[in-house]
């Protein structure tokens, strides 16, 4: 019996696994506590539409499924939220590996822990995006100028979006803008990894009687 076309066996075209990361440090009820980055409020916007105030501390890992439609393709977004806190690091470090895409979460209010992220993950071979979240809050809060933000993401080669999970501020675009980077990097991949094209001539009377391989004019010389 023939095997069900791909389209059959799968609602998506890209599976795509990013990692949220950002310092949860101890603070477990108020979203706007010192060292709460925010990310599981993050995800919980994006994935359910919804946010709270009361949310616990993430604990290890936790992960929500989320499929969007880019350019007439389905891509499922696998994001999983790490926990920020050094004692679970060797767990959620375990979580890096086979990741495509990591989105660098900071809390604008807070300057203690905002830049650490970055240089522990700017080496990591994967799509990155810098978020400074709770961008909803009083100026007068702000630790870290928006300039600050966007100029490391600049050092870095990165892009840079200020968010606020509790007034849908930006927080589509971010995961839309890291899904279309990275379907656009797998896109290149296979066009480079197709096989060189190679044209097997007819021989020449005028030129002998062995057969010439030549490269097909798309592959050059």
């Amino acid at each position: 019996m023939a095997a069900a076309p791909a389209r059959a066996r799968a609602d998506y075209d890209y599976l795509v696994k990013l990692l949220l990361i950002g310092d949860s440090g101890k603070s477990l009820l108020s979203l706007y506590l010192p060292y709460r980055v925010g990310k599981s409020c993050l995800l919980l916007r994006f994935s359910d539409d919804s946010f709270t105030t009361s949310f616990i501390t993430t604990i290890g890992i936790d992960f929500k499924i989320r499929t969007i439609e880019l350019d007439g393709k389905r891509i499922k977004l696998q994001i999983w939220d790490t926990a920020g806190q050094e004692r679970f690091r060797t767990i959620t470090t375990a979580y890096y590996r086979g990741a495509m895409g990591i989105l660098l979460v900071y809390d604008v209010t807070d300057e203690s822990n905002w830049i650490r992220n970055i240089e522990q993950h700017a080496s990591d071979n994967v799509n990155k995006i810098l978020i400074g979240n709770k961008a909803d809050m009083d100026e007068s809060k702000r630790a870290v100028p928006t300039s600050r933000g966007q100029a490391l993401a600049d050092e870095y080669g990165i892009k840079f979006f200020e968010t606020s999970a509790k007034t849908n501020f930006n927080v589509e675009q971010v995961f839309f803008s890291i899904a279309r980077d990275i379907k656009q990097r797998l896109t290149d991949n296979d066009s480079k990894a197709e096989p060189q094209t190679i044209k097997i001539s007819k021989p020449d009377p005028g030129k002998g009687s062995s057969t010439a391989l030549e490269k097909s004019a798309c592959c050059g010389s």
